[in-house]
């Protein structure tokens, strides 16, 4: 039986690293939800890798802005096994 369009795929995941760079640079949840002006639950969910159906691309925009990192700081691609 052929698949169909419809047929499950696991094309890996994205990570979100972005408590790696706030360790690196010192930088607590509260001070960076401070600089970006995001609500703190916002950032804790980034920096916990929680699982999220969407990102908010303004969003990683103002957290690379304020740790001045490149999105591929925050976001890693992990293929699939």
């Amino acid at each position: 039986m052929s698949e169909g369009i419809f047929a499950l795929k696991d094309y890996g995941r994205v990570v979100i690293t972005l408590k790696d760079v706030m360790e690196r640079q010192g930088i607590t949840r509260n001070r960076l939800a401070n600089l970006t002006g995001l609500v703190y639950n916002s950032v804790n969910r980034y920096y916990q890798n929680a699982p999220m159906s969407s990102v908010d691309l303004d969003v990683l925009a103002k957290i690379c802005f304020v740790l001045n990192c490149d999105i591929t700081e925050v976001l890693r691609y992990e293929r699939p096994d």
